[in-house]
């Protein structure tokens, strides 16, 4: 029986969540499976692999053939990489310390990557609330000035206002002019 490890696929309708099984190779996508290995949700970032080590690398040595998607996830996770160890140490190239501690070295660079990567995802979606919370700032002022400038007096009224200001303030000027007057006048005599 030729057996794959694929996807099986659930969820709604442009949200899919997915089970890595093992199947018969003539089964349908999502009918019959020999063994549920793990999921995958792809609708994370990055996205969430949650697998049994043991049993895929168990499955993967025994002969199951991965499909593409699949083999991508697995080596992403490190399941490829920890079979080509073996194969190694079954060769005689390494010994199984050796082997163990390349797999460590290799699982310690990949964490820093990834959580590198949320580092990183976090930081710019941060830098874009920002951003956001700036320009609805912004916006809010602009309107408080074009709603400030809508209820504001017309132009025209207060130029009217300032002619009657102008009217009404030179009588007062020119009785102003004529007291003033009046005091030299008395002054130059006295002098």
């Amino acid at each position: 029986m030729a057996t794959k490890i694929r996807l099986q696929r659930h969820g709604k309708k442009g949200k899919p969540f997915y089970y890595i099984v093992v199947a018969d190779s003539r089964a349908p996508r999502d009918g019959r499976f020999i063994e549920r290995l793990g999921s995958y949700n792809p609708n994370t970032n990055p996205a969430t692999i949650d697998i049994n080590f043991d049993k895929t690398l168990e499955w993967v040595n025994t002969g199951a053939q991965p499909t593409d998607t699949c083999r991508a996830i697995l080596s992403y996770k490190g399941v490829l990489y920890k079979k080509h160890l073996e194969g190694g140490v079954k060769k005689g190239a390494l010994t199984a310390e050796q082997a163990d501690e390349k797999f460590q070295a290799w699982l310690d660079q990949k964490d820093g990557k990834i959580t590198g990567k949320k580092s990183s995802l976090v930081s710019a979606k941060e830098e874009a609330r920002k951003l956001a919370l700036i320009a609805e700032a912004k916006k809010k002022e602009d309107k408080a000035a074009a709603v400030a400038a809508k209820y504001a007096p017309p132009v025209e009224e207060v130029e009217e206002e300032a002619a009657v200001e102008e009217t009404e303030e030179a009588p007062v000027a020119e009785a102003a002019e004529e007291t003033p007057e009046a005091p030299a006048a008395e002054e130059a005599p006295a002098e």
